[in-house]
């Protein structure tokens, strides 16, 4: 699909985004009508989203985790899905112990589809994207097995050990790193590989100036990430730092429409018929129902609920996202955190996105102090009312050392 289709794709789908949400649910029910979950619940052949919604309950991981245990200790039994489970991507680390998220081809499909939206909408803010080659840094981490010999994988493992291994043979010709440079499992091999291949090839590599003035520093910049981008703002000398597509290991559904906005304030549109969606309100995440994709409301906040093609119906994703637009009928969404990541004295919890906050604004106050005085905070323990939090940050003062 070149830039011209797939943008027009994007307009076609977004603007239709309820009638393409219906099809594509109606396709996974019909994919997968005949798997032992399905049957559970008696769906009999239903496809339409009244029934789906009447008797598919929503769920959370613990709830599937003994048919995920079964089909990873060697069941190849429809359990989930009706297509063969290829293998595993691990999911949740940031907020624990790994979970496992089955892996399929038509998933597969999808996902490298939304690759390729995305770097549509980046090639339309940046003429001559794809002249010439450009530099990349870009590691994998080892896998690991199932007692039932699936693969287990991150996501951007998987992308260059699965999904780019099995694309044609030009598939990384614009990156200066080659497929067997990323995906040497020693990281400090890869990265001196990498960078001598990208020394090798600096005549050809595409750089900012008067022919591109608007290169840029690809990363995922939401959630934790986020903390990262004054470091990568020192270390890129300025370059604009983008996010072009919200990606989780359980789905790939959002793209961004404005890469080259400011990293705070990126929001993606969620494309139709990546999977089915459903949003459960934050201020009633027990007792209220899901609303559909594109009846949220511009200012909620929401968690994901997903089911896909590779076997999950209804599913908790846990990331929690605000609506901050429509781009047609489809909404846009800002990720604010991931549900569970936090931190909690007695009653009291603090979600990863307001400790964050409050480091920030304490970094701030400390650079606007200019004299050498030093303040001492006594902690007295858990027992003070109201609880609160006491955080020690260390900061690193060219030629002072390290401060406290």
């Amino acid at each position: 699909m070149d830039g011209a289709k797939a943008l027009q794709f994007i307009e076609e789908v977004t603007e239709n985004a309820d009638k393409v949400q219906q099809a594509t649910l109606a396709g996974i029910l019909s994919e997968n009508r005949e798997t032992e979950y399905l049957k559970r619940f008696n769906l009999d052949g239903a496809t339409d989203r009244g029934t789906f919604k009447s008797k598919i309950p929503v769920v959370t991981y613990e709830d599937i985790l003994p048919f995920i245990r079964r089909i990873a200790d060697g069941d190849r039994s429809p359990i989930l899905s009706s297509q063969p489970i290829s293998d595993f991507i691990i999911s949740g680390t940031s907020g624990g112990e790994g979970k496992l998220i089955p892996a399929v081809k038509q998933d597969q499909d999808i996902r490298l589809k939304q690759f390729v939206l995305a770097r549509a909408i980046l090639n339309r803010h940046v003429k001559g994207l794809d002249e010439g080659k450009s530099l990349h840094f870009m590691f994998i981490k080892p896998e690991r097995r199932t007692k039932g010999g699936l693969m287990v994988l991150s996501a951007i493992t998987r992308l260059f050990k699965v999904d780019i291994k099995n694309m044609p043979a030009d598939a990384m010709k614009a990156s200066s790193s080659p497929y067997e440079a990323v995906c040497c499992e020693d990281i400090f091999q890869s990265m001196y590989t990498q960078m001598l291949c990208g020394l090798y090839e600096r005549e050809r590599i595409i750089r900012a100036g008067p022919s591109l003035p608007r290169a840029y520093y690809g990363s995922s910049v939401t959630g934790s990430m986020s903390q990262y981008i004054p470091t990568v703002d020192y270390y890129s000398g300025g370059l604009p730092v983008i996010s072009a597509m919200y990606v989780s290991s359980e789905c790939a559904v959002g793209i961004n429409f404005d890469p080259f906005c400011n990293p705070s304030e990126v929001s993606y549109t969620f494309m139709p018929q990546a999977a089915y969606m459903e949003f459960l309100p934050l201020d009633d995440l027990e007792f209220s129902e899901p609303v559909d994709l594109v009846n949220v409301e511009i200012g909620k906040e929401y968690e994901l609920v997903v089911t896909t093609y590779n076997g999950l119906y209804r599913y908790r994703v846990g990331d929690i996202f605000r609506v901050t637009g429509f781009h047609n009928s489809a909404p846009q969404f800002r990720f604010l955190a991931r549900r569970n990541v936090l931190l909690s004295i007695d009653t009291d919890k603090t979600d990863e996105t307001t400790l964050q906050g409050a480091v920030e604004r304490g970094v701030q106050t400390a650079q606007r102090v200019q004299s050498g005085r030093g303040g001492l905070h006594e902690l007295r323990g858990h027992r003070d009312d109201p609880r609160h939090y006491v955080i020690f940050l260390g900061a690193a003062v060219e030629g002072s050392g390290w401060l406290a």
